[in-house]
């Protein structure tokens, strides 16, 4: 049998979340929890649209998982993240939380936040 007639083998597009450099078990259970099941779509949201969808979905908000999911997405350990690199990641991070709490209060739906987290709807009044 070839190696791509192997059935039960994950591909590169059925790998798990846990494939990612510094992402485990709970990190998988969280992102199941938010719809996120492989590697790959958290690859394709990115770290900002996925870690949205962790807070959707009950995550309480914390910047070290933030910041270790940018590092893993990027293929580096978890605290490579320092000096004005993570000052950065941290000045997105608050955004992004300021912008969920924001949407929260508003009652927008799940797709309203995110198109207001990226700017794309006007707020509302």
């Amino acid at each position: 049998m070839h190696d791509a007639e192997k059935p039960d083998e994950p591909t590169a597009a059925t790998d798990p979340v846990t494939t990612i450099p510094n992402l485990g078990p709970a990190s998988a259970a969280a992102f199941a929890r938010a719809g996120i099941h492989t590697a790959q779509t958290l690859r394709d949201l990115g770290a900002d649209a996925g870690y949205l969808r962790l807070l959707q979905s009950g995550t309480a908000p914390h910047f070290i998982g933030y910041y270790v999911l940018v590092m893993g997405l990027q293929g580096r350990p978890w605290n490579d993240c320092k000096g004005d690199e993570k000052k950065a990641l941290r000045q997105r991070y608050d955004a992004l939380k300021t912008s969920y709490n924001a949407s929260q209060e508003k009652g927008r739906s799940d797709l309203e936040a995110a198109l207001d987290m990226f700017g794309v709807i006007d707020p509302r009044p």
